[in-house]
């Protein structure tokens, strides 16, 4: 898109460059945005980037200021005016304090907004209402280790006993090398959250004090490479020079965070990214970014900053003994989309981002010639008391997928339900059930 005058006229107090463009303020950001250091650091304003190009403005570059974690990304119009977009990154709970207090007009966060949040918010409007939460990326917490530790894998059990102090020594764990040493992200950090949610909250675990903590990934990430005893998590582009290990949770199968296990978040510390955008907002450029965001170019940026897009792709899956007999035969013959669909808890209804994902997978199968009778939905649920309600449940959530796929012209092959068999999560948290709360898509 290229930045053409038409007209120019004030606007309260915003400059109209031209009608498909978006204008410009005469004075100060054209947005702020707040939050994640995981988002911040680079994914955020590698997005604002790709965003102002689109927007056809020139001379590109990111300026730093004096404060750490603080970048301004700033472009300039044909006639010499510049743009600036800035971007804070201190962590996610900063970013839903900055809406509250109007100091952003963009909360980036690595965790899910929480109800205390969504509370203190609601003058500006309804942050979980699919418009306002956007899912931008998929991320997977990496466990990091010092890659001469021999450790292959652990579960969470295991995890959330080594923070919180209780697993002192790597021979407790069957490796070498003597005492723990801990490495963890900062209180405001939504990676921290994640992984106290997912692992230390669920055990009843805290962190242990003597953790050494780190506002910036990379540093963390660097820490616990140079220290043959160091442990950490870490965002999935942050891995650098660390080892990962494979994760079990529950009955699970361990798992590395491969990105298509990460993809389908399967992967059991995978987590989603977001952008918040309060519904009331008058800012322009705040919903453009989160359409860019959205948008097969936005999804490309997030693949080449080291997250993982929800661009649709298949990919085969080798059938193993531990997958029930359907399944296998499912594997041998069809490709599975590197996306599931997901429920909002305590419903039966789609997700937000599984809303996201249905555009998506329509946009896959109409392109690939897949609408009749080339398409599998696959339903899995959380233990039940009975077998067979479990069964029930699996293929009525893909009976839901189904209705919204048969809205917009697709054939069904089939839908089938596996009930609880497959977990990717343990059954024993409504964190775990939920994930294991799933509809899979498969192409012949």
């Amino acid at each position: 898109m290229t930045l053409r005058v038409l007209c120019v006229f004030l606007l309260s107090g915003w400059l109209s460059v031209s009608a498909a463009a978006l204008p410009i303020p005469e004075n100060g950001p054209a947005l702020r945005i707040q939050g994640s250091n995981t988002i911040g650091a680079e994914l955020g304003p590698a997005l604002v980037e790709g965003l102002l190009q689109e927007q056809g403005l020139l001379k590109i570059h990111r300026e730093t200021p004096d404060t750490a974690n603080e970048q301004r990304i700033v472009g300039q119009t044909a006639q010499g005016q510049r743009v600036i977009i800035e971007v804070a990154a201190h962590g996610s709970s900063t970013g839903f304090a900055a809406l509250k207090n109007a100091s952003a007009d963009l909360a980036a966060s690595s965790r899910e907004i929480k109800d205390s949040e969504l509370l203190a918010l609601q003058a500006l409007g309804d942050l979980k209402s699919p418009a306002a939460e956007q899912v931008i990326a998929i991320d997977g917490l990496a466990i990091i280790l010092n890659p001469a530790n021999p450790l292959e894998q652990l579960n969470t059990e295991q995890l959330a006993r080594i923070f919180a102090g209780e697993v002192k020594t790597w021979e407790e764990l069957g490796s070498r090398g003597g005492a723990i040493h801990l490495y963890a992200r900062d209180d405001q950090s939504g990676t921290y959250d994640t992984f106290k949610e997912l692992v230390l909250s669920r055990r009843g675990k805290s962190l242990s004090s003597a953790a050494k903590r780190f506002e910036s990934s990379e540093q963390l990430s660097d820490a616990v490479s140079a220290d043959p005893q160091g442990i950490g998590f870490i965002g999935l582009p942050y891995v650098r020079q660390a080892k990962a290990v494979a994760i079990a949770d529950g009955a699970s199968q361990a798992m590395l965070p491969l990105n298509s296990l990460i993809a389908t978040e399967d992967y059991p510390l995978s987590r989603r990214l977001f952008f918040y955008l309060p519904p009331d907002s008058q800012n322009p450029w705040a919903q453009a970014l989160a359409t860019f965001a959205q948008s097969p170019q936005g999804q490309a940026i997030v693949a080449t900053s080291g997250f993982v897009s929800q661009t649709v792709q298949a990919m085969s899956v080798a059938p193993n003994a531990l997958m029930p007999e359907g399944y296998q035969s499912l594997s041998r013959h069809a490709q599975r989309l590197t996306v599931n669909f997901r429920f909002a808890e305590g419903s039966a209804s789609l997700d937000n981002k599984a809303r996201q994902d249905l555009a998506r997978v329509l946009d896959y199968i109409k392109r690939h010639g897949k609408t009749e009778r080339a398409v599998t939905l696959v339903g899995f649920g959380d233990l039940k008391d009975d077998p067979a309600r479990a069964d029930l449940l699996s293929k009525l959530r893909a009976m839901a997928v189904r209705r919204e796929l048969v809205k917009n012209g697709v054939v069904m092959r089939e839908v089938r339900g596996f009930g609880a068999l497959m977990p990717v999560a343990t059954n024993s948290a409504d964190e775990g059930r939920i994930k294991n709360r799933r509809v899979e898509v498969w192409v012949y």
